[in-house]
């Protein structure tokens, strides 16, 4: 065995010994430091024995760099080293050198270690360090490993002599504001980095780095000592240091790679080797928390403690690096307890929330009242962190703290802003104590992308949106509605509570109800503004619901929902609050067709509450009317509709509008009574996506071969409206979506156009569906798929609900089976929620009418969406 091998097979035992104490350690947070350290130490007299064996001469030395520098070697990380050589030496001048590098280099990787090489002088490390604040920062960690001290003495100091640190602390906080954008500005990612998210290790490195560079400490202690942290603040970074440090090392461990996201397939094993167990459930139903969620609770707090402690540090650095603008002459006194400093919202004394406990709420109004604040500063924060202990029940119930809460919610602006900042200071979990249990919850429902709390945050953003100017063309007629609306402060307090009780078992909007009925009741909100508040907060999923499972065209569906609402306010004020919820829940959920569908249903409602009572023959006279004029415009011939609207029934006319009735007509009346298939694509009215009609002789696979088509084409289908006429044709609108639609559609409508045409005139056999790969998420948090079948309310024809995960070929597969059945599909509503989809279809068909058949259908659904 050569000598290589054995360091390897030593090397790797003593790594082994390592990482098993490190994998059995539990959630003991005490230990990963030393093995942190044992792991760089381990590695250090490797490199040192090879450097040996190498030979090189006394005038070179061996430098650790990055995070090996720092001593902090995680289990799969690079094990970066810099051979530095005097400034007269170099590898391309002298051919023996090199290849000694190169020998060196090659023996680290056959004796186990996976290594990060560079190699410079130090004129070359001062060049490189002076284009790139990356190599800046890993050379500032550099640590001799072996060779000579006096090379890396010289290093040092001129290193240290060209560090500009107040440029190095300017470009480190920009790069950390640019991966935090990159991670959405929000610790509480699904999937977080536990490395370079907001709250993972490197806001702390960054904190170090800046300090280091600056002369003012390289630990937390040296901090402390420099009166940059207190004492408990310092405790507080170490721990939830330590508990990122375990979550990450356990990742590499689990994954056998340098694994830093704590993506969903690895959530559950890192819980387990922190020991975390599901509750039995047989003692309390309601007590089902799973053992990734309880380990994802205990990353979201260390995170939210790591943003604030370092936002704290790197605020006070600042201040050191620039004493010029944190004078006595740059604060200007905003009232008798806080000064504007440089912008920031700084306490009159360190003792203030100590003193006046009610000054702790009344901070956020002042951040709201004084226009040109930017936050909080360090004392403030500090302030604030220290104070928590203060907000306890006594503090909640305190009449003057809830008048100032209610004054914040009341104010013309800024509750996005200070709701956020109270959360990010802990503030407002710990006086909405029904808020704390929900910071930091995770949500597995396939669709929401956010935990519970920054779920809420961001539907209260998309509120005051709608009453801000600036915001108006985002979406106008959600402004327009909104600019006539006398109290929005209903609609933020609807935002806060909506979802607050998810995650305790039961309806949480039944729950979220009650709680926000109490908290009405305690902040004197009450007559008709506490019931709407609650009113929202009980329905505020129903009508997301009626509208993308319900027929529109339907007069009962719009008169029982006008019954619902009561009157105008409330339906307007739920229609702002469901845009708004359902744009926070995920950037995918949100579509011009779900926009389209809750404005239909908010007009058509408004109308019914509005005196006109729902009047089929009404309304298709005036969505005719509408019509005409709109083929009179594209110069359509006088009459030239009569023979195709002669085949139609008010159930057409009911579910299509004016625009979309001469659409058809425009497309059809010249060619009625052919054999051969019409299709015609457009771009959808709604602005996103294509409409397309199919107009042929009926059959009974009809609505199975179109899908087949678009699955195996790539369209997502959204909405289709099956029809039927009066002389056995089909007339057919769909509204499809897909991920390579472009501008350019030109080409996708003359494909539609024409292989849609040839798939339905051909009798060939039904193609199986397409497979496709489910998603990580999909996968780690599967749904149980359900089918509901049951009678509509005229017990004519029958409704269809189906709830899976999503994936390819979904909807084509249950095409297949409502064709084997012969079913007739009369309307079919698809609907995708991130990762989840929630269909319905209103069909109709001889086999419906026997209870064997029908569960035969429903099982063969429930086999095809397993």
């Amino acid at each position: 065995m050569t000598q290589h091998k054995i360091m390897r097979s030593q090397y790797r035992a003593d790594k082994s010994l390592l990482l098993a104490e490190l994998a059995g350690s539990g959630a003991a947070t005490r230990g990963v430091n030393a093995a942190l350290v044992g792991l760089s130490r381990l590695a250090d007299d490797a490199l040192r024995q090879l450097w040996q064996q190498a030979g090189f001469s006394s005038g070179c030395a061996l430098l650790a760099v990055g995070g090996f520098g720092r001593n902090e070697l995680f289990p799969h990380s690079d094990v970066d080293v810099l051979v530095l050589l005097p400034d007269d030496v170099s590898p391309e001048a002298d051919p023996a050198l090199k290849t000694l590098i190169e020998g060196f280099i090659g023996s680290c990787w056959d004796a186990g270690l996976e290594i990060g090489s560079s190699v410079r002088n130090i004129s070359d490390c001062l060049e490189e360090a002076a284009k790139d604040v990356t190599v800046q920062t890993a050379l500032l960690e550099a640590r001799l490993i072996t060779g000579s001290q006096s090379l890396f003495a010289a290093f040092q100091k001129a290193y240290f002599a060209t560090i500009d640190a107040h440029a190095f602390f300017v470009a480190k906080t920009l790069e950390m504001e640019q991966r935090h954008h990159k991670y959405e500005d929000t610790p509480y990612a699904l999937e977080p980095n536990c490395k370079e998210s907001p709250g993972g290790l490197r806001d702390l490195q960054t904190v170090l780095w800046v300090a280091k560079a600056a002369g003012l400490g390289a630990n937390w202690s040296a901090l402390a000592k420099a009166g940059l942290a207190t004492p408990f603040e310092v405790r507080q970074i170490k721990h939830n240091e330590a508990v990122m440090r375990l979550i990450r090392a356990r990742l590499h461990l689990l994954s056998g790679r340098r694994e830093d996201r704590l993506v969903f397939d690895l959530q559950t094993s890192v819980a387990a080797s922190f020991g975390y167990k599901p509750p039995d459930i047989q003692k309390d139903q309601r007590a089902f928390v799973r053992p990734s969620e309880k380990l994802m609770r205990q990353y979201y707090w260390a995170a939210k403690a790591v943003t604030q402690l370092s936002h704290i540090l790197l605020l006070n650095i600042e201040e050191r690096l620039n004493p010029q603008s944190h004078t006595v002459r740059q604060l200007r006194p905003l009232d008798e307890d806080f000064l504007d400093k440089a912008g920031m919202i700084e306490v009159v004394s360190d003792d203030l929330y100590q003193r006046k406990p009610h000054a702790i709420l009344r901070t956020f109004l002042v951040y709201q009242t004084y226009y040109g604040l930017k936050g909080l500063s360090a004392r403030t924060l500090r302030a604030l962190y220290n104070a928590r202990n203060l907000m306890d029940s006594t503090f909640r119930h305190d009449p003057v703290n809830r008048a100032t809460f209610r004054q914040i919610m009341m104010q013309p602006g800024g509750q996005t802003h200070a709701v956020r900042l109270m959360n990010q200071t802990s503030v407002m979990g710990r006086y909405l104590w029904a808020f704390r249990r929900i910071v930091g919850q995770m949500q597995h429902d396939l669709f929401h992308v956010y935990t519970v709390d920054q779920h809420i945050q961001m539907v209260l953003r998309n509120v005051r949106r709608f009453f801000m100017v600036e915001h108006a063309h985002e979406y106008p007629f959600c402004s327009q509605l909104a600019s006539g609306w006398d109290k929005p402060w209903i609609l933020y307090v609807a935002a806060l509570f909506h979802d607050i009780a998810k995650g305790r078992g039961g309806d949480h909007s039944k729950l979220g109800a009650m709680e926000v009925r109490r908290f009405c009741k305690q902040h004197d909100i009450g007559g008709e503004d506490a019931k709407l508040i609650e009113f929202l907060v009980r329905e505020h999923l129903t009508m997301s619901r009626i509208a993308q499972k319900s027929d529109l065209g339907d007069p009962d569906v719009i008169a029982n929902f006008a019954k619902h609402v009561g009157n105008e306010r409330a339906l307007t004020a739920l229609y702002l609050f469901t845009v708004a919820d359902i744009r926070g829940t995920s950037p995918k959920v949100w579509n011009a067709w779900k926009g389209k569908l809750l404005e239909d249903l908010y007009r058509a409602t408004s109308r019914a509450l509005g005196g006109h009572a729902p009047d089929v023959h009404a309304e298709v006279q005036e969505r005719q009317r509408d019509a005409l004029i709109e083929l009179a415009l594209l110069a359509q011939p006088f009459e030239s509709h009569k023979a195709l609207w002669a085949t139609l029934d008010v159930g057409y006319f009911m579910r299509h509008d004016a625009v979309e009735i001469a659409w058809h007509t425009r497309m059809l009346s010249r060619q009625l009574g052919g054999t051969a298939p019409i299709v015609r694509a457009r771009p959808s009215p709604v602005g996103e996506g294509l409409q397309v009609l199919v107009y042929t002789p009926d059959q009974a696979d009809l609505f199975a071969r179109i899908c087949g088509f678009f699955d195996q084409r790539g369209f997502s289908i959204l909405d289709a409206r099956i029809h039927t006429t009066q002389n056995g044709y089909a007339l057919d609108t769909f509204q499809v979506v897909a991920t390579h639609l472009t501008a350019h559609y030109r080409e996708l409508v003359n494909m539609i156009e024409s292989e849609l045409g040839h798939v339905i005139a051909t009798s060939a056999a039904l193609p199986a569906p397409s497979r496709g790969r489910v998603s990580r998420r999909v996968k780690s948090f599967p749904i149980t798929p359900r089918v509901s079948l049951k009678p509509d309310e005229k017990a004519q024809r029958w409704l269809l609900n189906i709830s899976a995960s999503d994936r390819a070929g979904l909807l084509y597969s249950v095409a297949l089976v409502l064709a084997r059945h012969k079913i007739d599909l009369n309307l079919a509503k698809v609907n995708t929620l991130g990762e989840r989809v929630e269909d319905t279809f209103l069909i109709q068909g001889a086999a419906l009418q026997h209870n064997r058949n029908q569960i035969q259908i429903e099982t063969e659904l429930l086999d095809t969406l397993s």
